[in-house]
């Protein structure tokens, strides 16, 4: 049985360890969820583990706003306090608040 804990909240901004990009959960997935085509296409020496959280980001980089999915692994919390500019941020979310994103919506 999985008893891990997502490290990461919705609303809260991450960036990525390796690479220069950060972003906002949208969703987080228990463990892998996505194609075993995007798992093969990930660099075997830098390919994350499957048994672990991944999260959905709304992300950005200095050229462009994207959706990243990435595992707890690789990201690490964001202590900017800056607001990411992704354009989808105002659709799921309210203001940045205190560092991280209010829900816009109630979650069943």
């Amino acid at each position: 049985m999985y008893t891990h804990s997502a490290k990461y909240y919705l609303g809260q901004i991450v960036r990525h360890k390796k690479h220069p990009f950060r972003g906002v959960v949208f969703d987080v997935d228990p463990e892998f969820n996505n194609t075993e085509e995007w798992y093969q296409s990930i660099p075997e020496d830098s390919r994350p583990i499957k048994e672990q959280p991944y999260y959905h980001l709304l992300a950005e980089n200095e050229h462009s706003f994207y959706v990243a999915y990435v595992s707890e692994q690789n990201l690490i919390e964001d202590m900017s306090g800056e607001p990411v500019g992704h354009p989808d941020i105002p659709d799921l979310f309210g203001p940045l608040e205190n560092g991280h994103y209010p829900l816009h919506f109630q979650m069943n």
